[in-house]
């Protein structure tokens, strides 16, 4: 996860596509799809694409522990307002959830793990 944080907030294309699986597949709900619905996206290089898009919003985001997996999560004056979830096999990383539904934010059990910086 602290790789594609880093990756995500450098702008860094190639760092991101290493760290993916050549199959992973990205979910987005309908709060956090760019244009007001859920987001499906497979390969590591669209997802790559994708996840730069969201590297402004990256400096935003914390390491947390998410319903006590490690994911990141993201806050907006001083809210919770994005969870990201990740499944990891052998190292690379093969699914990312991202909920930013208020309703499905609450229900989540989110601890930061590191401080702002």
């Amino acid at each position: 996860m602290e790789a594609f944080l880093a990756a995500s907030r450098d702008g860094d294309f190639a760092a991101l596509v290493a760290i993916l699986d050549p199959s992973v597949v990205a979910r987005a709900d309908e709060a956090a799809g760019p244009v007001g619905g859920p987001v499906k996206v497979r390969g590591a290089r669209d997802v790559a694409r994708q996840a730069l898009l969201f590297s402004q919003r990256a400096r935003h985001a914390r390491l947390a522990a998410v319903d006590g997996a490690v994911g990141l999560a993201v806050t907006t004056r001083g809210q919770l307002s994005t969870v990201l979830t990740f499944t990891v096999v052998r190292g690379k990383i093969v699914e990312i959830e991202i909920l930013a539904d208020p309703e499905r934010l609450r229900q989540l059990e989110v601890v930061t793990l590191d401080r702002p910086g």
